[in-house]
């Protein structure tokens, strides 16, 4: 299947009159009016729908997925809608920073837990949302010290800055999702005032000239460029002196190759923590993600449900996903765990192929497979691999991210039917933060009846759960497309240990200071929720890869973010329960 070309690669001497370019206009974007901020920002939406298509058929064709497959709605969601839908909440919070109402906009979203942390539901965010993404919330909880009334105070700092002095931001795009570089591109932009080199990943790079036609405005500004090429440019790039400040998605070995250097040299600078760039690096790292199984009494529809869903945690972009679920996390006496764990294995083995598309996949696999030599070879092509481990902390799988359709599968003491559930949760979290690499995010599945008995507790335990972003029922993936939501690792970590990363990004609320995303979502699809107690019409989630009709829900919702109309609704939901 033919791809899109490549841009060539970028010439010292045209990274340098980028970088000089940008250097020039970045006061004044600093600067800039927020009306006209604005403008420009709204100015994208007609570009972004002007390219979608041809931005959707670029990635399949890359990714190898066939025309009229439901995967392909994979990369409408993750492309041209996680941009266009990012849009209008962050022209919002600008809209509130300059007519100086942010505080009104907080006062009926915001509540304070008893241990004193302020919570702020950013989801659902007007009629439009409780339509499209029935019985979903999302909660921004702010870190210690972030107090209700001075929670307006940490809403666009950068806006409260007087004559600020512009900066030069290099973002170093992600290959595997394609909506993260142009999203990181904005965060630059709107919630640092800073212009931005935009470098493309080898892999992706044949969106360059589609995000060239959709950040047209900004290039001709002045506030935007491009480059692209590999190792060696973004080598030259990290280190030039005009570069201000860096944001990257990738491994954590890329982060310290580019802090550090690589090598001897490169081990005792990072030992030293002695940094061989000054400009400061942000960063999205991924991890090893856990997808936590609360026991209970699950009827059969319960079982196969949500093996789907934790099969599509890791089988979404064929587990290139920083994101991707890669730890199922059991109770050990849970009567149901053999047959939840059988309806995972088949779930896997039984969704539709796709190619190992990203670089290095095989040899990845192919050291979990050496790792595990009983591991489940799954799908039509024996590919992806399920392996059931011990919880013991040497586990591999429990140290490195795989990035790729490798599921490991633990279980941890306790769970039967005579103990609270509460307590086997407990021990689960404290596993997980004590055991696992990273903070992005995890995942943790709860029967209506079993959360119900647990009441105010639940919460207390998503307290202690140490991750950036904890979805609740639902993949802890779906935060990245939540516009409200922070995005990124948990706070802590540091230069010299940095795991899942330094720093957030989408946060459209601009906060300074947030702590984590938790997203919450229905246990069962609509009309079976009703039997459990949930009240809602959500149907199959649109990231399930079982979902039959993903493809045209996702366009049909991407066509709604670029231009929203209450007359496009009835033809995503009619999609979406067909699902």
């Amino acid at each position: 299947m033919p791809t899109a070309p490549t841009p060539p690669d970028s010439t010292t001497a045209e990274m340098d009159a980028a970088l000089a370019d940008l250097q020039a206009h970045a006061t004044e974007w600093a600067q800039r009016s927020l009306s006209h901020k604005i403008e420009m920002l709204e100015g994208l939406l007609p570009r972004i729908a002007d390219v979608a298509g041809r931005w959707v058929t670029a990635a399949s064709r890359a990714k190898g997925l066939a025309v009229g497959s439901p995967l392909r709605g994979e990369e409408w969601t993750s492309g041209p809608w996680a941009l266009a839908n990012y849009i209008a909440p962050l022209a919002e919070t600008l809209r509130h920073i300059e007519a100086g109402t942010v505080a009104e906009a907080l006062a009926d979203r915001t509540r304070q837990r008893e241990n004193g942390q302020t919570v702020v539901r950013v989801m659902p965010d007007g009629l439009y949302d409780r339509v499209l993404l029935a019985g979903m919330t999302a909660d921004v909880w702010m870190q210690p010290g972030v107090t209700p009334e001075a929670l307006a105070e940490t809403v666009g700092t950068f806006y409260q800055r007087e004559a600020p002095e512009g900066r030069v931001a290099l973002v170093l795009g992600a290959g595997n999702i394609a909506s993260i570089p142009p999203l990181d591109v904005l965060y630059k932009l709107y919630a640092e005032g800073e212009v931005v080199l935009l470098k493309m990943n080898p892999v992706n790079a044949y969106l360059q000239p589609l995000l060239e036609v959709i950040f047209a405005e900004f290039v001709e500004a002045g506030m935007v460029r491009f480059a692209s090429g590999g190792a060696e440019v973004g080598q030259y790039l990290t280190a030039h002196d005009a570069v201000d400040t860096i944001h990257m998605t990738g491994s954590a070995a890329t982060h310290d190759a580019i802090v550090y250097g690589t090598g001897d040299e490169g081990a005792r600078r990072k030992a030293a923590d002695e940094p061989q760039i000054d400009a400061p690096v942000t960063s999205e790292l991924g991890g090893v993600s856990p997808c936590l199984v609360v026991p209970g009494d699950w009827s059969e529809p319960d079982l196969v449900f949500q093996a789907e869903n934790v099969a599509s945690q890791k089988l979404h972009n064929n587990g290139f996903n920083c994101i991707a679920s890669q730890v199922l996390v059991l109770p050990e006496r849970w009567a149901q765990r053999g047959a939840f764990v059988g309806e995972v294995r088949r779930v896997m083995d039984e969704a539709v192929d796709r190619p190992t598309y990203y670089p290095g996949a095989p040899d990845r696999l192919d050291a979990f497979a050496e790792a595990h030599p009983s591991a489940d070879r799954l799908g039509p092509s024996g590919t992806r691999l399920l392996a059931v481990v011990s919880p013991d902390d040497d586990e591999p799988a429990f140290q490195k991210e795989v990035f790729g359709p490798a599921l490991a599968v633990t279980a941890l003491p306790g769970g039967g039917t005579d103990e609270d559930p509460g307590d086997w949760l407990e021990r689960a979290v404290d596993w997980c933060n004590e055991t696992l690499t990273g903070t992005l995010g995890a995942t943790i599945l709860i029967h209506p009846r079993t959360r119900r008995a647990l009441g105010d507790r639940f919460e207390e335990i998503l307290s202690r759960l140490r991750y950036g972003t904890i979805g609740v029922n639902v993949w802890s993936g779906t935060g990245y497309f939540v516009a409200q939501g922070m995005w990124g690792a948990f706070p802590g970590h540091t230069r010299d240990d940095v795991q899942s990363g330094i720093g957030v990004v989408h946060n459209s609320w601009l906060f300074e200071r947030p702590q984590k995303t938790v997203v919450q979502g229905p246990f069962a699809p609509f009309p079976r929720s009703l039997l459990l107690g949930e009240v809602h019409t959500a149907p199959t989630p649109i990231y399930f890869v079982t979902n039959e009709t993903a493809e045209t829900t996702a366009r049909r919702v991407t066509e709604f973010a670029v231009a929203p109309s209450p007359t496009r609704l009835p033809g995503i939901v009619a999609s979406a329960l067909r699902g």
